[in-house]
């Protein structure tokens, strides 16, 4: 029986850098969200028909996303690899609205606050399709969890 869900997210400690505490709430808050709820079915049919659930290890290097996909007892099954050199600018643009979001809830009226978090949206649902997009033939996956993998690949992108 398919069951085609993520039920653990790990992300590859060599590919983390220092990370305020605003950044490593969001991180905890995408992968406690993550694993609640979401929707992953790689497309690459097994041999022995299984399909999910799914124990994730998410790995940055040299501008490429490793995305480890193993079976619930933790036998790999493949790792895909993706070029980020189109979600370079995506995430820049998104640590930059939240460094301003940050600011804001700290000190801004609740008008500036919710303006900040409209356009931080934004960005991150442009993101998110676009990852949905780029994992098109690969791995299929439903738009929270094309949002909530996002938040993951900009926490690996943060360099000390």
């Amino acid at each position: 029986m398919a069951d085609p869900r993520i039920i653990s997210i790990e992300l590859d400690e060599r590919s983390l850098g220092w990370r305020s505490a605003d950044v490593e709430q969001e991180r905890r808050i995408a992968i406690f969200d993550l694993i609640e709820e979401n929707y992953f079915a790689p497309q690459r049919p097994q041999a022995d028909g299984y399909a999910g659930p799914y124990r994730i290890k998410l790995e940055s290097e040299e501008g490429r996303l490793g995305i480890h996909m193993h079976r619930e007892d933790g036998t790999h099954i493949e790792t895909l690899v993706l070029a980020l050199g189109r979600f370079r600018r995506p995430i820049k643009d998104y640590f930059a609205i939240c460094d301003s979001y940050y600011q804001a809830i700290r000190a801004a009226a609740p008008q500036q606050i919710e303006t900040i978090d409209m356009a931080r949206r934004g960005i991150h649902n442009d993101a998110a399709a676009m990852l949905q997009d780029r994992l098109t033939g690969k791995i299929e996956v439903d738009f929270d969890t094309a949002r909530r993998l996002f938040t993951l690949i900009c926490v690996l992108h943060i360099r000390n």
